[in-house]
């Protein structure tokens, strides 16, 4: 044995002292945040972490990671945070953190500021199309490759509806898990109240449709616990909460396939207003009834991104001088 074969045998020893010879296997999940700009991501991901750190606006594509030990003495799981700022501006980034080698382990967060009713289904639909799109090139590749996993990760989302439950036939679930957390509900909790319940009734539908998890949550201690649950359930392989809250006047707090269509009800639009609008999908028919009440504000996100070189928190004197000189 050469002496790194002996450190790693010496470690190993260590860290499971009552080893009978059993190999105590490291859980090691992967989580994408993304969503609206400035909706809170980070934010969440410091409070998953409990780190008490003030959270900086996100540059491009961050990591991060957390580790848990389930039980006293053994290795510690580890959970890959992977954060996509700028909104909808950098998508073409996604593609970074998915790989076919860590798809099977990968789920995403989407935080959508609940104060911005105006941009949030635009950031729902690119990024989730986007992804989407990515997960199944590498779905595709994968059965070529590699079926076993392709068919596992299919069966997984499968799974997530029961077989018996009513709405089976009728939704299209996403690829990998998903969970989906409105964000700033203090400033949303002001709003009119039917301006609420449309926004409420639009996520329920679109989260039951994607076999989605629903949250909503503020800078409060109490609704960043509920997200913790969620997040912590993906990450670590905690329980899954069982709690559900479906009331429009308070925080809703719904996991994955715990709603039902029929509990819904129909877009919130009169009759007329329904058969006039031209949909071929549930999903197109809901899109068309929020943006009647919330039309998408033209927002072009790259104009808007300030140049990360001008950014204070990134200065690096040599770089910049050498960058001046260059200018000039």
């Amino acid at each position: 044995d050469t002496l790194w074969d002996l450190a790693i045998a010496e470690v190993e020893k260590r860290e499971n002292p009552d080893d009978d010879g059993k190999h105590v296997e490291v859980w090691e999940k992967s989580i994408l945040f993304m969503g609206n700009k400035n909706g809170g991501k980070t934010t969440i991901i410091l409070r998953c972490l409990e780190r008490e750190e003030i959270p900086k606006p996100t540059l491009a594509l961050e990591y991060t990671f957390g580790r848990r030990a389930r039980r006293h003495n053994t290795p510690k799981d580890i959970a890959h945070f992977w954060e996509l700022g700028g909104g909808t501006s950098l998508l073409e980034l996604i593609r970074i953190p998915i790989t076919s080698n860590n798809i099977r382990s990968f789920a995403v967060v989407l935080v959508l500021d609940l104060s911005k009713p105006n941009e949030l289904w635009t950031t729902m639909e690119k990024l989730l199309q986007v992804t989407r799109n990515h997960v199944k090139k590498i779905l595709t590749k994968l059965e070529k490759t590699n079926p076993e996993v392709a068919t596992e990760i299919k069966q997984r989302m499968q799974n997530n509806l029961q077989r018996d439950h009513p709405d089976y036939e009728l939704v299209d679930p996403f690829p990998i898990p998903l969970v989906i957390i409105g964000s700033k509900y203090d400033v949303f909790h002001e709003f009119d109240s039917e301006m609420r319940k449309i926004i409420s009734k639009t996520l329920r539908f679109v989260s039951h449709y994607y076999g989605a998890s629903l949250v909503f949550t503020s800078k409060s201690e109490a609704l960043l616990l509920k997200a913790r649950v969620l997040i912590n359930h993906l990450a670590f392989g905690y329980d899954k909460s069982k709690s559900v809250s479906v009331d429009h006047s308070k925080p809703l707090f719904i996991p994955a396939g715990l709603d039902s269509l029929s509990q819904i009800g129909p877009p919130p639009a009169s009759d007329s207003d329904i058969g006039k609008m031209r949909a071929n999908t549930p999903l197109e028919l809901w899109k068309k009834v929020f943006e009647k009440t919330f039309p998408t504000k033209s927002f072009c996100n790259l104009q808007d991104t300030k140049d990360p070189a001008q950014d204070l928190q990134y200065a690096e004197y040599e770089v910049d001088v050498m960058r001046a000189q260059k200018n000039q």
